[in-house]
Protein backbone atom coordinates (compact mmCIF):
# COMPACT_ATOMS: atom_id res chain seq x y z
CA UNK A 1 0.00 0.00 0.00
CA UNK A 2 1.06 3.46 -0.94
CA UNK A 3 -0.29 6.42 0.77
CA UNK A 4 -1.22 9.47 0.22
CA UNK A 5 2.02 12.15 -0.12
CA UNK A 6 2.33 13.65 3.18
CA UNK A 7 4.83 16.65 3.76
CA UNK A 8 7.97 17.20 6.53
CA UNK A 9 8.39 20.81 6.53
CA UNK A 10 8.59 21.28 2.83
CA UNK A 11 9.84 17.57 1.95
CA UNK A 12 7.44 15.24 0.17
CA UNK A 13 7.41 11.65 2.60
CA UNK A 14 6.04 8.63 0.65
CA UNK A 15 4.92 5.98 3.59
CA UNK A 16 4.63 2.85 1.70
CA UNK A 17 3.43 -0.58 3.73
CA UNK A 18 3.73 -4.27 2.28
CA UNK A 19 3.57 -3.00 -1.32
CA UNK A 20 2.46 -5.64 -4.17
CA UNK A 21 3.90 -6.13 -7.49
CA UNK A 22 1.82 -3.24 -8.93
CA UNK A 23 2.96 -0.62 -6.33
CA UNK A 24 6.65 -1.39 -6.99
CA UNK A 25 6.02 -0.58 -10.53
CA UNK A 26 4.52 3.04 -9.53
CA UNK A 27 7.16 3.14 -7.92
CA UNK A 28 9.64 2.63 -10.37
CA UNK A 29 7.84 4.64 -13.54
CA UNK A 30 6.55 7.30 -11.47
CA UNK A 31 8.97 8.32 -8.55
CA UNK A 32 12.51 6.87 -11.26
CA UNK A 33 13.33 4.41 -8.38
CA UNK A 34 15.68 1.40 -9.43
CA UNK A 35 14.23 -2.13 -9.30
CA UNK A 36 16.89 -3.58 -7.70
CA UNK A 37 16.87 -0.71 -4.63
CA UNK A 38 13.18 -1.17 -4.31
CA UNK A 39 14.27 -5.42 -3.99
CA UNK A 40 16.80 -4.52 -1.66
CA UNK A 41 14.60 -2.07 0.79
CA UNK A 42 11.94 -5.03 1.04
CA UNK A 43 13.64 -7.85 1.26
CA UNK A 44 13.02 -9.50 4.57
CA UNK A 45 16.03 -10.77 5.07
CA UNK A 46 18.02 -7.65 5.30
CA UNK A 47 20.02 -7.21 7.57
CA UNK A 48 21.11 -3.14 8.87
CA UNK A 49 22.96 -1.11 6.97
CA UNK A 50 23.27 2.58 6.01
CA UNK A 51 23.90 2.91 2.03
CA UNK A 52 25.03 6.35 0.29
CA UNK A 53 25.24 6.35 -3.81
CA UNK A 54 27.39 8.90 -4.46
CA UNK A 55 26.16 9.38 -8.15
CA UNK A 56 22.24 10.02 -7.56
CA UNK A 57 22.96 11.19 -4.09
CA UNK A 58 20.61 8.70 -2.93
CA UNK A 59 20.55 7.40 0.95
CA UNK A 60 19.25 4.29 2.32
CA UNK A 61 18.96 3.50 5.89
CA UNK A 62 18.25 -0.40 6.99
CA UNK A 63 17.61 -0.73 10.50
CA UNK A 64 15.52 -3.76 12.65
CA UNK A 65 12.37 -3.17 14.65
CA UNK A 66 10.75 -6.18 17.08
CA UNK A 67 8.14 -8.01 15.23
CA UNK A 68 5.47 -9.79 17.54
CA UNK A 69 4.34 -13.39 16.35
CA UNK A 70 2.55 -14.11 19.62
CA UNK A 71 2.65 -11.27 22.59
CA UNK A 72 0.74 -13.30 25.11
CA UNK A 73 3.96 -16.00 24.65
CA UNK A 74 6.30 -13.18 24.44
CA UNK A 75 7.57 -14.64 20.82
CA UNK A 76 9.04 -11.91 18.96
CA UNK A 77 11.48 -12.17 15.71
CA UNK A 78 12.95 -8.73 14.35
CA UNK A 79 12.41 -7.52 10.57
CA UNK A 80 14.08 -4.96 9.15
CA UNK A 81 12.13 -1.37 7.45
CA UNK A 82 13.74 1.04 5.27
CA UNK A 83 13.76 4.92 4.47
CA UNK A 84 15.35 5.94 1.43
CA UNK A 85 16.14 9.24 0.42
CA UNK A 86 15.54 10.17 -3.24
CA UNK A 87 15.57 12.83 -5.54
CA UNK A 88 14.84 15.27 -2.54
CA UNK A 89 12.03 12.60 -1.51
CA UNK A 90 11.50 10.12 1.91
CA UNK A 91 10.25 6.85 0.90
CA UNK A 92 9.66 4.75 4.14
CA UNK A 93 9.15 1.07 3.45
CA UNK A 94 7.50 -1.26 6.45
CA UNK A 95 7.07 -4.30 4.52
CA UNK A 96 6.00 -6.58 7.31
CA UNK A 97 3.49 -4.20 8.48
CA UNK A 98 5.64 -3.21 11.75
CA UNK A 99 3.47 -1.87 14.35
CA UNK A 100 6.38 -0.26 16.14
CA UNK A 101 7.41 1.48 12.76
CA UNK A 102 4.27 2.98 12.31
CA UNK A 103 3.76 4.43 15.76
CA UNK A 104 7.74 5.89 15.07
CA UNK A 105 6.78 7.57 12.12
CA UNK A 106 4.05 9.41 13.23
CA UNK A 107 5.09 10.07 16.62
CA UNK A 108 8.33 11.78 14.95
CA UNK A 109 5.66 12.97 12.24
CA UNK A 110 3.75 15.09 15.13
CA UNK A 111 6.64 16.09 16.79
CA UNK A 112 6.83 20.08 16.79
CA UNK A 113 10.55 19.38 17.61
CA UNK A 114 11.43 17.97 14.33
CA UNK A 115 11.86 20.62 11.83
CA UNK A 116 13.64 18.84 8.92
CA UNK A 117 13.87 15.45 7.28
CA UNK A 118 17.10 14.09 8.86
CA UNK A 119 15.83 14.93 12.60
CA UNK A 120 13.04 12.90 11.16
CA UNK A 121 14.45 10.20 10.23
CA UNK A 122 16.71 10.54 12.93
CA UNK A 123 13.45 10.57 15.70
CA UNK A 124 12.21 7.58 13.94
CA UNK A 125 15.89 5.33 14.58
CA UNK A 126 14.91 6.83 18.03
CA UNK A 127 11.42 5.79 18.83
CA UNK A 128 12.27 2.28 17.24
CA UNK A 129 14.99 1.65 19.04
CA UNK A 130 13.22 2.59 22.43
CA UNK A 131 10.20 0.10 21.37
CA UNK A 132 12.47 -2.34 22.25
CA UNK A 133 13.00 -1.12 25.89
CA UNK A 134 8.78 -2.37 26.92
CA UNK A 135 9.54 -5.75 25.58
CA UNK A 136 12.59 -6.58 27.72
CA UNK A 137 10.34 -5.35 30.84
CA UNK A 138 7.72 -8.05 30.05
CA UNK A 139 10.61 -10.67 29.98
CA UNK A 140 11.94 -9.41 32.90
CA UNK A 141 8.74 -9.71 34.45
CA UNK A 142 7.97 -13.24 32.74
CA UNK A 143 11.75 -14.44 33.62
CA UNK A 144 10.46 -13.57 37.14
CA UNK A 145 7.84 -15.94 37.47
CA UNK A 146 9.72 -18.96 35.82
CA UNK A 147 12.75 -18.53 38.99
CA UNK A 148 9.85 -18.60 41.47
CA UNK A 149 8.82 -21.56 39.57
CA UNK A 150 12.00 -23.54 40.71
CA UNK A 151 10.97 -23.97 44.28
CA UNK A 152 8.18 -26.17 42.72
CA UNK A 153 7.24 -28.47 40.67
CA UNK A 154 7.77 -27.43 36.71
CA UNK A 155 5.40 -27.64 34.14
CA UNK A 156 5.70 -28.55 30.57
CA UNK A 157 4.49 -24.93 29.74
CA UNK A 158 7.02 -23.10 32.18
CA UNK A 159 9.46 -24.74 29.82
CA UNK A 160 7.90 -23.77 26.74
CA UNK A 161 7.80 -20.29 28.00
CA UNK A 162 11.46 -20.37 28.74
CA UNK A 163 12.00 -21.70 25.06
CA UNK A 164 10.03 -18.28 23.94
CA UNK A 165 11.88 -16.09 25.90
CA UNK A 166 15.16 -17.51 24.62
CA UNK A 167 14.56 -17.72 21.42
CA UNK A 168 13.16 -14.03 21.49
CA UNK A 169 16.23 -12.91 23.28
CA UNK A 170 18.34 -14.31 20.66
CA UNK A 171 16.80 -12.39 17.70
CA UNK A 172 16.26 -8.92 20.08
CA UNK A 173 19.91 -9.03 21.38
CA UNK A 174 20.91 -9.81 18.04
CA UNK A 175 19.12 -7.32 16.38
CA UNK A 176 20.24 -4.67 19.47
CA UNK A 177 23.82 -5.17 18.33
CA UNK A 178 23.67 -5.10 14.79
CA UNK A 179 21.52 -1.72 15.47
CA UNK A 180 24.17 0.36 18.09
CA UNK A 181 26.96 -0.76 15.39
CA UNK A 182 25.34 1.05 12.58
CA UNK A 183 24.22 3.82 14.97
CA UNK A 184 28.02 4.21 16.33
CA UNK A 185 29.04 4.21 12.28
CA UNK A 186 26.23 6.83 10.66
CA UNK A 187 28.01 9.97 12.55
CA UNK A 188 30.51 8.96 10.36
CA UNK A 189 28.81 8.56 7.39
CA UNK A 190 27.41 11.09 4.29
CA UNK A 191 24.22 11.53 6.97
CA UNK A 192 26.41 12.89 9.44
CA UNK A 193 29.03 15.15 7.44
CA UNK A 194 28.16 19.09 8.47
CA UNK A 195 25.89 18.19 11.37
CA UNK A 196 25.22 20.45 13.40
CA UNK A 197 25.22 20.68 17.16
CA UNK A 198 21.75 19.75 17.45
CA UNK A 199 22.19 16.38 15.11
CA UNK A 200 25.75 15.68 17.11
CA UNK A 201 23.67 15.85 20.04
CA UNK A 202 20.84 13.54 18.56
CA UNK A 203 23.09 10.47 17.17
CA UNK A 204 24.88 10.79 20.78
CA UNK A 205 21.11 10.10 22.62
CA UNK A 206 20.48 7.62 19.96
CA UNK A 207 24.07 6.09 20.77
CA UNK A 208 23.38 6.00 24.37
CA UNK A 209 19.73 4.43 24.36
CA UNK A 210 21.21 2.14 22.16
CA UNK A 211 23.57 1.04 24.43
CA UNK A 212 21.53 0.79 27.13
CA UNK A 213 18.84 -1.23 25.51
CA UNK A 214 21.79 -3.78 24.27
CA UNK A 215 22.76 -3.50 27.91
CA UNK A 216 19.14 -4.76 29.05
CA UNK A 217 19.14 -7.66 26.79
CA UNK A 218 22.46 -9.13 27.66
CA UNK A 219 21.41 -8.84 31.18
CA UNK A 220 18.13 -10.31 30.13
CA UNK A 221 19.62 -12.91 27.92
CA UNK A 222 22.09 -14.07 31.43
CA UNK A 223 19.95 -14.23 33.23
CA UNK A 224 17.35 -16.97 31.54
CA UNK A 225 20.32 -18.90 30.29
CA UNK A 226 21.12 -19.30 33.78
CA UNK A 227 17.50 -20.06 34.76
CA UNK A 228 17.78 -22.80 32.11
CA UNK A 229 20.95 -24.44 33.40
CA UNK A 230 19.17 -24.28 36.82
CA UNK A 231 15.87 -26.03 35.91
CA UNK A 232 18.24 -28.44 33.14
CA UNK A 233 19.91 -29.31 36.88
CA UNK A 234 16.99 -30.40 38.63
CA UNK A 235 15.61 -32.25 36.45
CA UNK A 236 18.82 -34.49 36.20
CA UNK A 237 18.71 -34.36 39.37
CA UNK A 238 15.18 -35.42 40.29
CA UNK A 239 15.97 -38.39 37.34
CA UNK A 240 19.16 -39.46 39.03
CA UNK A 241 17.35 -40.20 42.51
CA UNK A 242 14.22 -41.89 40.22
CA UNK A 243 16.81 -44.23 38.84
CA UNK A 244 18.47 -44.71 42.16
CA UNK A 245 14.80 -45.64 44.10
CA UNK A 246 14.07 -47.87 40.83
CA UNK A 247 17.89 -49.99 40.97
CA UNK A 248 17.50 -50.28 44.64
CA UNK A 249 13.90 -51.65 44.39
CA UNK A 250 14.46 -53.71 41.76
CA UNK A 251 17.88 -55.07 43.49
CA UNK A 252 15.71 -55.55 46.32
CA UNK A 253 13.40 -57.93 44.61
CA UNK A 254 15.73 -60.27 43.12
CA UNK A 255 16.55 -61.58 46.49
CA UNK A 256 13.13 -63.38 46.79
CA UNK A 257 13.49 -64.48 43.42
CA UNK A 258 16.70 -65.88 43.59
CA UNK A 259 16.07 -67.88 46.24
CA UNK A 260 12.59 -68.93 45.73
CA UNK A 261 13.97 -70.15 42.49
CA UNK A 262 16.45 -72.24 43.79
CA UNK A 263 13.46 -73.91 45.86
CA UNK A 264 11.40 -73.87 43.35
CA UNK A 265 13.67 -76.44 41.22
CA UNK A 266 12.79 -80.26 40.83
CA UNK A 267 15.88 -80.97 42.99
CA UNK A 268 16.53 -82.09 46.64
CA UNK A 269 17.58 -79.34 48.07
CA UNK A 270 18.98 -78.63 52.00
CA UNK A 271 15.90 -78.32 54.32
CA UNK A 272 13.62 -78.57 51.37
CA UNK A 273 11.40 -81.26 53.31
CA UNK A 274 11.17 -79.41 56.34
CA UNK A 275 7.11 -78.19 57.37
CA UNK A 276 8.00 -74.67 57.42
CA UNK A 277 10.78 -74.51 54.64
CA UNK A 278 8.74 -71.47 52.86
CA UNK A 279 9.44 -69.53 56.11
CA UNK A 280 12.74 -70.15 56.25
CA UNK A 281 13.06 -69.22 52.87
CA UNK A 282 11.17 -66.13 53.40
CA UNK A 283 13.66 -65.74 56.55
CA UNK A 284 16.89 -65.89 54.12
CA UNK A 285 15.53 -63.30 51.84
CA UNK A 286 14.81 -60.96 54.50
CA UNK A 287 18.21 -61.27 55.75
CA UNK A 288 19.84 -60.90 52.60
CA UNK A 289 17.52 -57.72 51.74
CA UNK A 290 18.74 -56.49 55.10
CA UNK A 291 22.11 -57.17 54.55
CA UNK A 292 21.92 -55.41 51.28
CA UNK A 293 20.31 -52.64 52.26
CA UNK A 294 22.97 -51.58 54.92
CA UNK A 295 25.93 -52.18 52.82
CA UNK A 296 24.78 -50.25 50.35
CA UNK A 297 24.32 -47.33 52.89
CA UNK A 298 27.48 -47.94 53.91
CA UNK A 299 28.90 -47.53 50.74
CA UNK A 300 26.59 -44.19 50.03
CA UNK A 301 24.60 -45.86 47.64
CA UNK A 302 21.52 -44.84 49.20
Amino acid sequence: MIKPEKTINGTKWIETIQINAEERATLEDQYGIDEDIIEYVTDNDESTNYVYDINEDDQLFIFLAPYALDKDALRYITQPFGMLLHKGVLFTFNQSGIPEVNTALYSALDNPEVKSVDAFILETLFTVVVSFIPISRAITKKRNYLDKMLNRKTKNSDLVSLSYLQHTLTFLSSAVKTNLSELDRLPKTHFGVGADQDKIDFFEDLQIEGEQVQRMFEIETQVVDRIDHTLNSLANNNLNDTMKFLTIWSLTMAVPTIISGFYGMNVKLPLAGMQYAWMLTLGISVVLIVAMLIMLKVWRKM
